[in-house]
């Protein structure tokens, strides 16, 4: 198919957005609250709150920094004020985001107390609205507009419907020339074969199953009897989904049967070309999409069974599903209702088109169903205590 053109930001670094954030971003939990009084400031802006940022280590750390320089770096935001308690941890965030020559600036609460630091960062809040409201949407190809995808709540209707819609656009966004990741690292257990044997190449296979075998070593480690309420959840039990293979295999239908990944990448990274990219996440939803966020991408598709709400504050979710019941019960939160699929009135070619249909009409400004309601769930993965 021809590759649709959309009207979308293109940054500073030539990456193409389809939100225009400034963005208020704290380096660690005690400046939640000053980033939260320069968003009251200043209207427009968005406080991204978060629970770490003290006293991280190690591996542990190095995620904390990328995932933190990734969302301020993303091509949804326009510009950055960085607030953290002290100076040095501060300037690697903003140092981080700089390399993409977008607007950012730092501050730190230390040496001038809160509301001394709150003026300082709203009048540069204030300036950085200004400019982004001057920017202009300019043509860009779909193939641009990197696109990550994730499922929640699956049930039996994912496996057979919602997924494999997303698996037909993800082929026909990676024919175009374009870049899709996927993930969930746990929800891939017992397809892990058939996942390796995706890899565009045997090395890759063998890049993912060291990710996998990482995972189900902490499991390993860490389990009691069984993983019994969290893989396969609660949600996906009442679904029809009895075992986790059952959901492995209904989750790597939203690959489609076509696309091969090019790539393999730890949790926060940026694909480095075109293709379809592995990042080893979390399956829960808002850790994980988190994670695609702050590795430049900048829309996901989220397929639910029995209903997840899930948002994103800087990478809009675009939720689809093909339960009748979710449909109708859960409308306020569904982007795209393929339920017609199950009833023989609708083509999966079909029912791709229309989603990639819905995924232009978001990138020329229509907002997704967790964007009108407020859900923007921004949660960090981390790997163990800090210090």
């Amino acid at each position: 198919m021809a590759t649709p053109k959309v009207m979308a930001y293109r940054r500073e670094n030539g990456r193409v957005g389809i939100r225009n954030h400034v963005v208020i971003l704290p380096l660690d939990d005690l400046s939640n609250s000053a980033c939260g009084k320069v968003a009251h400031n200043v209207k427009g802006c968005k406080a991204i709150p978060h629970a770490y940022g003290r006293l991280q280590f190690g591996e542990d750390l190095a995620l904390f920094f990328r995932t933190m320089i990734g969302t301020g770096s993303n091509a949804n935001v326009a510009a950055v004020v960085v607030i953290g308690i002290e100076p040095q941890w501060t300037n690697v965030i903003v140092e981080g985001i700089a390399k993409t020559g977008k607007p950012v600036a730092g501050f730190s609460i230390e040496r001038y107390g809160e509301i001394k630091t709150v003026e300082m960062a709203s009048w540069k809040a204030k300036e950085f609205m200004h400019g982004a409201s001057e920017l202009k949407r300019e043509e860009c190809d779909l193939s641009e507009v990197w696109v990550s995808v994730k499922c929640g709540e699956s049930d039996t209707t994912s496996g057979l419907a919602s997924n494999p819609t997303v698996g037909n656009a993800v082929e026909k966004l990676v024919a175009m020339g374009g870049t899709c990741s996927f993930g969930e690292t746990s929800e891939i257990t017992g397809a892990e074969m058939v996942c390796k044997a995706r890899g565009a190449t045997p090395e890759l296979g063998e890049a993912f199953m060291a990710m996998f075998d990482r995972y189900a070593a902490m499991i390993d480690r860490n389990k009691t009897d069984d993983l019994s309420g969290s893989q396969p959840t609660k949600g996906n039990i009442a679904g029809g989904l009895t075992t986790i293979e059952e959901k492995a295999f209904g989750n790597l239908q939203k690959i489609g049967k076509k696309a091969n990944y090019v790539g393999v990448l730890d949790k926060a990274v940026s694909p480095t070309g075109p293709g379809l990219w592995y990042m080893d996440t979390s399956s829960a939803a808002a850790e994980a999409v988190t994670l695609w966020a702050a590795g430049g991408f900048v829309a996901h598709l989220f397929p639910t069974g029995q209903g997840n709400i899930i948002g994103n504050p800087i990478e809009p979710v675009i939720k689809l599903s093909a339960n009748p019941r979710t449909v109708k019960d859960m409308v306020e939160h569904i982007d795209y209702d393929c339920s017609a699929i199950l009833r023989g009135e609708l083509t999966l070619d079909d029912a791709g088109d229309q989603l990639l249909d819905m995924l232009v009409r978001t990138c020329n400004g229509r907002l997704t169903a967790q964007e009108v309601l407020g859900h923007e769930e921004f949660v960090l993965t981390k790997l163990y205590e800090s210090a």
